[in-house]
């Protein structure tokens, strides 16, 4: 298993934790962003920097994306491209997407764009609080043991 990261949006402290974990589990932790991003030197980091584009990292990953990898992303049709793909997807908020919530999620995602197209103002997600970098922490150990 490979963790891909979406990382142009991935919390600051979602990575280090990201890091820490790579490092531990020796696990390939691949960063795919469209602009460079500092990491450790780690032989177990690599960073992919794509050009500039709507979603042009979300593709990427999705392209190079093993049945069985995880990935570690915010972005909905994301999640659920990955998912259609075989691999896991994990919020850095440490929810997992699964085949039996994913389309809800795309659902819900949808129609908050359609409101915010017709120019409802449904506001951003709140800062990401302790308990759900913990919720994260414990996710990512599951799936690594």
């Amino acid at each position: 298993m490979q963790i891909w990261v979406d990382a142009d949006a991935c919390p600051k402290v979602i990575k280090d934790i990201l890091f820490r974990a790579a490092n531990r589990t020796r696990t390939m932790l691949i960063l795919v962003s469209n602009h460079p991003l500092l990491s450790p030197p780690s032989p177990f980091i690599t960073k992919q920097v794509v050009t500039a584009g709507f979603d042009v990292a979300d593709n990427k990953i999705v392209e190079k994306l093993e049945a069985g990898d995880l990935v570690i992303t915010a972005d909905i049709p994301l999640a659920d491209a990955v998912i259609s793909k075989g691999g896991k997807a994990l919020n850095p908020r440490g929810e997992m997407y699964s085949e039996s919530n994913i389309k809800q999620r795309l659902s819900i995602r949808n129609f908050s764009q359609e409101l915010r197209s017709s120019g409802v103002n449904t506001g951003g997600p709140p800062k990401i609080s302790k308990k759900e970098i913990q919720d994260f922490a414990n996710a990512l150990d599951k799936l690594l043991l």
